[in-house]
Protein backbone atom coordinates (compact mmCIF):
# COMPACT_ATOMS: atom_id res chain seq x y z
CA UNK A 1 0.00 0.00 0.00
CA UNK A 2 1.09 3.59 -0.50
CA UNK A 3 1.42 6.03 2.41
CA UNK A 4 -1.08 8.78 3.19
CA UNK A 5 1.17 11.13 1.23
CA UNK A 6 0.80 8.96 -1.87
CA UNK A 7 4.40 7.80 -1.78
CA UNK A 8 5.53 4.17 -2.08
CA UNK A 9 6.56 2.62 1.24
CA UNK A 10 10.03 1.08 1.18
CA UNK A 11 12.04 -1.19 3.46
CA UNK A 12 15.73 -2.07 3.38
CA UNK A 13 17.08 -5.52 4.23
CA UNK A 14 20.69 -5.31 5.36
CA UNK A 15 22.07 -1.99 6.61
CA UNK A 16 25.74 -2.25 5.68
CA UNK A 17 27.87 0.07 3.57
CA UNK A 18 26.16 -0.60 0.24
CA UNK A 19 22.77 0.33 1.68
CA UNK A 20 23.99 3.37 3.58
CA UNK A 21 26.13 4.58 0.69
CA UNK A 22 23.88 3.62 -2.23
CA UNK A 23 20.27 2.86 -1.37
CA UNK A 24 19.76 5.47 1.36
CA UNK A 25 20.96 8.39 -0.81
CA UNK A 26 18.75 7.07 -3.62
CA UNK A 27 15.70 7.00 -1.35
CA UNK A 28 16.44 10.52 -0.18
CA UNK A 29 16.83 11.75 -3.75
CA UNK A 30 13.40 10.34 -4.61
CA UNK A 31 11.73 11.36 -1.33
CA UNK A 32 8.78 12.85 -3.21
CA UNK A 33 7.94 9.40 -4.58
CA UNK A 34 9.04 6.89 -1.93
CA UNK A 35 9.57 6.87 1.84
CA UNK A 36 11.68 4.55 3.96
CA UNK A 37 9.54 2.96 6.68
CA UNK A 38 11.54 -0.07 7.89
CA UNK A 39 14.99 -1.63 8.08
CA UNK A 40 16.17 -5.18 8.80
CA UNK A 41 19.52 -6.36 10.15
CA UNK A 42 20.70 -9.23 12.33
CA UNK A 43 23.23 -6.90 14.01
CA UNK A 44 21.37 -4.69 16.53
CA UNK A 45 24.17 -2.14 16.75
CA UNK A 46 24.40 -1.73 12.99
CA UNK A 47 20.62 -1.53 12.72
CA UNK A 48 20.42 1.19 15.39
CA UNK A 49 23.17 3.20 13.72
CA UNK A 50 21.40 2.99 10.36
CA UNK A 51 18.06 4.02 11.82
CA UNK A 52 19.68 7.01 13.50
CA UNK A 53 21.15 8.06 10.16
CA UNK A 54 17.97 7.37 8.21
CA UNK A 55 15.80 9.58 10.41
CA UNK A 56 12.56 9.26 12.33
CA UNK A 57 9.83 6.82 11.45
CA UNK A 58 12.02 3.90 10.34
CA UNK A 59 10.98 0.76 12.24
CA UNK A 60 13.66 -1.83 13.03
CA UNK A 61 13.42 -5.61 12.66
CA UNK A 62 15.80 -8.53 13.09
CA UNK A 63 14.22 -10.73 10.38
CA UNK A 64 12.79 -10.15 6.93
CA UNK A 65 9.73 -12.23 7.76
CA UNK A 66 8.83 -10.12 10.80
CA UNK A 67 9.22 -6.92 8.79
CA UNK A 68 7.08 -8.15 5.92
CA UNK A 69 4.31 -9.28 8.29
CA UNK A 70 4.28 -6.02 10.24
CA UNK A 71 4.91 -3.41 7.57
CA UNK A 72 3.73 -4.84 4.22
CA UNK A 73 6.00 -2.52 2.21
CA UNK A 74 5.54 -1.70 -1.47
CA UNK A 75 9.26 -1.95 -2.26
CA UNK A 76 12.07 -3.93 -0.62
CA UNK A 77 15.70 -2.96 -1.20
CA UNK A 78 18.09 -5.86 -0.49
CA UNK A 79 21.74 -5.31 0.39
CA UNK A 80 22.70 -8.52 2.20
CA UNK A 81 25.41 -11.06 1.24
CA UNK A 82 24.61 -12.87 -2.03
CA UNK A 83 23.66 -16.24 -0.53
CA UNK A 84 20.64 -14.59 1.12
CA UNK A 85 19.30 -12.83 -1.96
CA UNK A 86 17.14 -15.60 -3.39
CA UNK A 87 15.34 -16.39 -0.11
CA UNK A 88 14.76 -12.74 0.79
CA UNK A 89 13.67 -11.81 -2.73
CA UNK A 90 11.15 -14.66 -2.90
CA UNK A 91 9.78 -13.73 0.54
CA UNK A 92 9.30 -10.09 -0.48
CA UNK A 93 7.66 -11.03 -3.79
CA UNK A 94 5.34 -13.48 -2.03
CA UNK A 95 4.29 -10.62 0.26
CA UNK A 96 3.41 -8.56 -2.82
CA UNK A 97 6.37 -6.18 -2.73
CA UNK A 98 8.57 -5.19 -5.63
CA UNK A 99 12.27 -5.86 -5.07
CA UNK A 100 15.46 -4.00 -5.96
CA UNK A 101 18.34 -6.30 -5.03
CA UNK A 102 22.10 -5.92 -5.10
CA UNK A 103 24.02 -8.04 -7.59
CA UNK A 104 24.05 -10.90 -8.08
CA UNK A 105 20.29 -11.32 -7.86
CA UNK A 106 20.94 -14.98 -6.97
CA UNK A 107 23.68 -17.59 -7.18
CA UNK A 108 22.47 -19.79 -10.05
CA UNK A 109 19.97 -20.11 -12.86
CA UNK A 110 18.08 -22.63 -10.74
CA UNK A 111 17.66 -20.00 -8.04
CA UNK A 112 16.58 -17.51 -10.69
CA UNK A 113 13.82 -19.90 -11.75
CA UNK A 114 12.48 -19.77 -8.17
CA UNK A 115 12.43 -15.97 -8.31
CA UNK A 116 10.67 -16.01 -11.69
CA UNK A 117 8.03 -18.37 -10.29
CA UNK A 118 7.48 -16.07 -7.31
CA UNK A 119 7.07 -13.11 -9.68
CA UNK A 120 4.50 -14.98 -11.72
CA UNK A 121 2.53 -15.99 -8.62
CA UNK A 122 2.54 -12.56 -7.01
CA UNK A 123 2.43 -10.11 -9.91
CA UNK A 124 5.33 -8.21 -8.34
CA UNK A 125 8.79 -7.79 -9.90
CA UNK A 126 12.41 -8.22 -8.83
CA UNK A 127 15.15 -6.06 -10.37
CA UNK A 128 18.88 -6.40 -9.85
CA UNK A 129 21.17 -3.45 -9.20
CA UNK A 130 23.22 -2.80 -12.33
CA UNK A 131 23.46 0.94 -11.92
CA UNK A 132 25.93 1.50 -14.79
CA UNK A 133 23.09 1.04 -17.29
CA UNK A 134 21.23 4.07 -16.02
CA UNK A 135 23.58 7.04 -16.28
CA UNK A 136 22.64 9.37 -19.14
CA UNK A 137 25.89 8.52 -20.96
CA UNK A 138 24.95 4.84 -21.06
CA UNK A 139 21.39 5.63 -22.12
CA UNK A 140 22.71 7.67 -25.03
CA UNK A 141 25.34 5.11 -26.08
CA UNK A 142 22.74 2.35 -26.18
CA UNK A 143 20.41 4.49 -28.30
CA UNK A 144 23.19 5.15 -30.81
CA UNK A 145 24.51 1.58 -30.99
CA UNK A 146 21.17 -0.20 -31.04
CA UNK A 147 19.76 2.38 -33.46
CA UNK A 148 22.58 1.87 -35.95
CA UNK A 149 23.75 5.48 -35.84
CA UNK A 150 27.37 4.44 -35.27
CA UNK A 151 27.27 1.75 -37.94
CA UNK A 152 27.41 -1.98 -37.38
CA UNK A 153 29.09 -3.08 -34.10
CA UNK A 154 32.23 -5.02 -34.96
CA UNK A 155 34.67 -5.41 -32.06
CA UNK A 156 34.27 -4.84 -28.32
CA UNK A 157 36.38 -4.98 -25.18
CA UNK A 158 35.05 -5.21 -21.62
CA UNK A 159 37.55 -4.84 -18.80
CA UNK A 160 37.16 -4.96 -15.03
CA UNK A 161 40.72 -5.04 -13.71
CA UNK A 162 40.56 -4.29 -10.00
CA UNK A 163 42.68 -5.14 -6.97
CA UNK A 164 41.60 -6.91 -3.80
CA UNK A 165 44.01 -8.00 -1.07
CA UNK A 166 43.92 -10.89 1.41
CA UNK A 167 42.13 -8.72 3.96
CA UNK A 168 39.22 -8.31 1.56
CA UNK A 169 38.82 -12.09 1.41
CA UNK A 170 38.98 -12.44 5.18
CA UNK A 171 35.22 -11.73 5.20
CA UNK A 172 33.87 -15.30 5.55
CA UNK A 173 31.37 -15.26 2.69
CA UNK A 174 33.73 -13.86 0.06
CA UNK A 175 35.53 -16.13 -2.41
CA UNK A 176 33.27 -19.11 -1.70
CA UNK A 177 30.92 -20.71 -4.21
CA UNK A 178 28.11 -21.32 -1.72
CA UNK A 179 28.02 -17.77 -0.38
CA UNK A 180 29.29 -15.48 -3.17
CA UNK A 181 28.55 -17.65 -6.19
CA UNK A 182 32.00 -17.17 -7.68
CA UNK A 183 34.95 -14.81 -7.86
CA UNK A 184 35.30 -11.57 -9.85
CA UNK A 185 33.15 -13.03 -12.63
CA UNK A 186 30.16 -12.89 -10.29
CA UNK A 187 31.12 -10.24 -7.78
CA UNK A 188 33.04 -7.56 -9.69
CA UNK A 189 33.13 -7.76 -13.48
CA UNK A 190 29.42 -8.51 -13.69
CA UNK A 191 28.67 -4.76 -13.67
CA UNK A 192 30.79 -4.11 -16.76
CA UNK A 193 29.72 -7.09 -18.84
CA UNK A 194 26.10 -6.41 -17.95
CA UNK A 195 26.63 -2.98 -19.51
CA UNK A 196 28.28 -4.60 -22.54
CA UNK A 197 25.26 -6.89 -23.01
CA UNK A 198 22.97 -3.89 -22.54
CA UNK A 199 24.78 -2.06 -25.35
CA UNK A 200 25.23 -4.93 -27.82
CA UNK A 201 22.21 -7.17 -27.23
CA UNK A 202 21.98 -10.94 -27.44
CA UNK A 203 25.15 -13.01 -27.20
CA UNK A 204 25.46 -16.32 -29.05
CA UNK A 205 28.54 -18.15 -27.76
CA UNK A 206 31.34 -17.94 -25.22
CA UNK A 207 34.83 -19.42 -24.89
CA UNK A 208 36.63 -18.78 -21.60
CA UNK A 209 39.40 -19.45 -19.10
CA UNK A 210 39.40 -18.97 -15.32
CA UNK A 211 42.21 -19.27 -12.81
CA UNK A 212 43.06 -18.90 -9.14
CA UNK A 213 46.50 -17.33 -9.34
CA UNK A 214 47.00 -15.48 -6.04
CA UNK A 215 44.21 -15.66 -3.48
CA UNK A 216 43.43 -18.56 -1.15
CA UNK A 217 39.80 -18.81 -2.25
CA UNK A 218 37.51 -21.53 -3.58
CA UNK A 219 36.58 -19.50 -6.65
CA UNK A 220 38.68 -17.86 -9.36
CA UNK A 221 40.48 -14.55 -8.97
CA UNK A 222 40.68 -13.90 -12.74
CA UNK A 223 38.69 -14.93 -15.80
CA UNK A 224 38.77 -14.09 -19.49
CA UNK A 225 36.28 -14.74 -22.26
CA UNK A 226 35.79 -14.48 -26.01
CA UNK A 227 32.21 -13.71 -27.00
CA UNK A 228 30.30 -13.76 -30.28
CA UNK A 229 27.13 -11.65 -30.39
CA UNK A 230 24.03 -12.26 -32.49
CA UNK A 231 24.79 -9.12 -34.50
CA UNK A 232 28.16 -10.60 -35.47
CA UNK A 233 30.33 -8.52 -33.16
CA UNK A 234 33.23 -10.20 -31.36
CA UNK A 235 34.24 -9.20 -27.83
CA UNK A 236 36.77 -9.88 -25.11
CA UNK A 237 35.82 -9.82 -21.41
CA UNK A 238 38.38 -9.68 -18.57
CA UNK A 239 37.47 -9.90 -14.87
CA UNK A 240 40.33 -9.55 -12.37
CA UNK A 241 41.01 -8.73 -8.73
CA UNK A 242 44.78 -8.98 -9.29
CA UNK A 243 45.40 -5.63 -11.03
CA UNK A 244 47.23 -2.83 -9.15
CA UNK A 245 46.24 -0.24 -11.77
CA UNK A 246 42.47 -0.41 -11.37
CA UNK A 247 40.15 0.48 -14.22
CA UNK A 248 36.71 -0.33 -15.59
CA UNK A 249 36.39 -0.03 -19.35
CA UNK A 250 33.92 -0.81 -22.11
CA UNK A 251 34.86 -0.11 -25.72
CA UNK A 252 32.76 -0.80 -28.82
CA UNK A 253 34.22 -0.35 -32.30
CA UNK A 254 31.49 0.21 -34.88
CA UNK A 255 31.81 0.82 -38.60
CA UNK A 256 31.50 4.59 -38.18
CA UNK A 257 32.88 5.23 -34.70
CA UNK A 258 34.48 3.89 -31.55
CA UNK A 259 32.65 4.58 -28.31
CA UNK A 260 34.65 4.06 -25.13
CA UNK A 261 33.79 4.36 -21.44
CA UNK A 262 36.65 4.52 -18.93
CA UNK A 263 35.91 4.87 -15.21
CA UNK A 264 36.23 2.87 -12.00
CA UNK A 265 33.04 2.62 -9.93
CA UNK A 266 30.72 5.02 -11.74
CA UNK A 267 30.49 7.28 -14.77
CA UNK A 268 29.23 10.63 -16.04
CA UNK A 269 28.84 11.89 -19.60
CA UNK A 270 32.45 13.06 -19.86
CA UNK A 271 33.68 9.50 -19.28
CA UNK A 272 32.22 8.47 -22.66
CA UNK A 273 34.43 9.25 -25.67
CA UNK A 274 33.27 9.04 -29.30
CA UNK A 275 35.98 8.74 -31.97
CA UNK A 276 34.61 8.99 -35.51
CA UNK A 277 35.93 7.11 -38.50
CA UNK A 278 37.69 9.37 -41.05
CA UNK A 279 34.69 9.47 -43.37
CA UNK A 280 32.24 10.78 -40.73
CA UNK A 281 31.23 14.47 -40.85
CA UNK A 282 31.73 16.60 -37.72
CA UNK A 283 28.08 17.61 -37.46
CA UNK A 284 27.17 13.95 -37.11
CA UNK A 285 29.69 13.57 -34.29
CA UNK A 286 28.21 16.57 -32.47
CA UNK A 287 24.79 14.93 -32.62
CA UNK A 288 26.14 11.77 -30.97
CA UNK A 289 27.01 13.73 -27.84
CA UNK A 290 23.51 15.09 -27.34
CA UNK A 291 21.38 13.54 -24.58
CA UNK A 292 17.68 14.29 -24.89
CA UNK A 293 15.62 16.20 -22.36
CA UNK A 294 13.55 14.20 -19.90
CA UNK A 295 15.73 11.07 -19.77
CA UNK A 296 13.76 8.32 -18.04
CA UNK A 297 14.57 7.93 -14.38
CA UNK A 298 15.78 11.51 -13.94
CA UNK A 299 12.68 12.64 -12.08
CA UNK A 300 13.59 13.47 -8.50
CA UNK A 301 17.36 13.40 -9.08
CA UNK A 302 18.96 16.42 -7.38
CA UNK A 303 19.54 19.16 -9.93
CA UNK A 304 17.42 17.41 -12.53
CA UNK A 305 13.84 18.57 -11.88
CA UNK A 306 11.58 16.97 -14.42
CA UNK A 307 14.58 15.38 -16.07
CA UNK A 308 16.31 18.69 -16.81
CA UNK A 309 18.89 20.91 -15.19
CA UNK A 310 22.13 18.97 -14.55
CA UNK A 311 24.50 19.73 -17.38
CA UNK A 312 28.07 18.67 -17.98
CA UNK A 313 30.76 19.71 -20.42
CA UNK A 314 28.66 18.59 -23.38
CA UNK A 315 25.99 21.11 -22.34
CA UNK A 316 23.43 18.33 -22.09
CA UNK A 317 21.67 16.32 -19.45
CA UNK A 318 24.28 14.62 -17.23
CA UNK A 319 22.92 11.97 -14.86
CA UNK A 320 25.68 9.92 -13.16
CA UNK A 321 25.36 6.15 -13.03
CA UNK A 322 24.12 5.40 -9.52
CA UNK A 323 21.54 3.68 -7.36
CA UNK A 324 19.67 6.98 -7.52
CA UNK A 325 19.40 6.81 -11.29
CA UNK A 326 18.28 3.16 -11.30
CA UNK A 327 15.69 3.70 -8.57
CA UNK A 328 14.21 6.46 -10.72
CA UNK A 329 13.77 4.02 -13.61
CA UNK A 330 12.11 1.48 -11.30
CA UNK A 331 9.69 4.07 -9.96
CA UNK A 332 8.92 5.25 -13.50
CA UNK A 333 8.05 1.66 -14.46
CA UNK A 334 5.84 1.32 -11.40
CA UNK A 335 3.97 4.50 -12.26
CA UNK A 336 3.51 3.24 -15.82
CA UNK A 337 2.36 -0.21 -14.68
CA UNK A 338 5.07 -2.06 -16.60
CA UNK A 339 7.90 -4.47 -15.77
CA UNK A 340 10.90 -2.52 -14.48
CA UNK A 341 14.26 -2.60 -16.26
CA UNK A 342 16.83 -4.99 -14.83
CA UNK A 343 14.26 -7.69 -14.19
CA UNK A 344 12.89 -10.71 -16.04
CA UNK A 345 14.76 -11.65 -19.18
CA UNK A 346 17.31 -8.85 -18.73
CA UNK A 347 18.32 -10.14 -15.30
CA UNK A 348 18.41 -13.74 -16.48
CA UNK A 349 20.51 -12.98 -19.57
CA UNK A 350 23.34 -11.52 -17.49
CA UNK A 351 23.23 -14.43 -15.04
CA UNK A 352 23.19 -16.90 -17.92
CA UNK A 353 26.27 -15.19 -19.39
CA UNK A 354 28.10 -15.72 -16.08
CA UNK A 355 27.09 -19.39 -16.02
CA UNK A 356 28.19 -19.83 -19.63
CA UNK A 357 31.58 -18.22 -18.92
CA UNK A 358 32.16 -20.60 -16.02
CA UNK A 359 30.97 -23.62 -18.00
CA UNK A 360 33.23 -22.71 -20.92
CA UNK A 361 36.20 -22.24 -18.56
CA UNK A 362 35.73 -25.47 -16.62
CA UNK A 363 34.78 -27.71 -19.56
CA UNK A 364 37.17 -25.97 -22.00
CA UNK A 365 34.66 -25.88 -24.81
CA UNK A 366 32.37 -23.38 -26.55
CA UNK A 367 29.09 -22.71 -24.73
CA UNK A 368 26.09 -21.41 -26.66
CA UNK A 369 23.30 -19.20 -25.37
CA UNK A 370 20.31 -21.20 -24.18
CA UNK A 371 22.10 -24.50 -23.63
CA UNK A 372 22.25 -24.35 -19.82
CA UNK A 373 18.93 -25.64 -18.52
CA UNK A 374 17.57 -27.94 -15.81
CA UNK A 375 19.70 -31.05 -15.60
CA UNK A 376 22.87 -29.22 -16.57
CA UNK A 377 25.18 -29.00 -13.51
CA UNK A 378 25.93 -25.35 -14.35
CA UNK A 379 22.21 -24.61 -14.00
CA UNK A 380 22.42 -25.64 -10.34
CA UNK A 381 25.71 -23.90 -9.46
CA UNK A 382 28.18 -21.65 -11.22
CA UNK A 383 31.01 -24.14 -10.62
CA UNK A 384 29.02 -26.99 -12.13
CA UNK A 385 30.69 -29.42 -9.77
CA UNK A 386 34.12 -28.62 -11.21
CA UNK A 387 35.22 -25.57 -9.28
CA UNK A 388 35.34 -27.24 -5.89
CA UNK A 389 38.10 -29.62 -6.97
CA UNK A 390 40.72 -27.42 -8.60
CA UNK A 391 43.91 -29.44 -8.97
CA UNK A 392 46.53 -26.76 -8.54
CA UNK A 393 46.88 -23.01 -9.02
CA UNK A 394 45.26 -21.77 -12.20
CA UNK A 395 43.70 -25.05 -13.26
CA UNK A 396 40.29 -26.63 -12.84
Amino acid sequence: MTSSSGRRRAAVVGTGAIVGGGHLPALRAHADRVELVAAVDVDPGRLDAFRAEAGEGVAGFSTTEAMLDAVRPDLVLIGTPPSLHREQTVAALTAGAWVLCEKPLCLSLAEYDEIAAAEAASGAYASVIFQHRYGSGAVRARELIRGGELGAPLVAHCQTTWHRDAGYYSVPWRGRWATEGGGPTMGHGIHQYDLLLHLLGEWEEVQAMAARLVHDTESEDVSTALVRFANGALATVVNSVLSPDEVSRVRVDCADATVELTHLYGHVNDDWVYTPAPHVAEERVAAWRGVGEGVQGARGVPGVPGGQGARGAWGVLDVPSSHTAQLGFVLDAWDAGVRPPGSGREARNTLEFAAALYKAAFTRRVVRAGEIGPGDPFHEAMHGGFGTTWSGVGRA
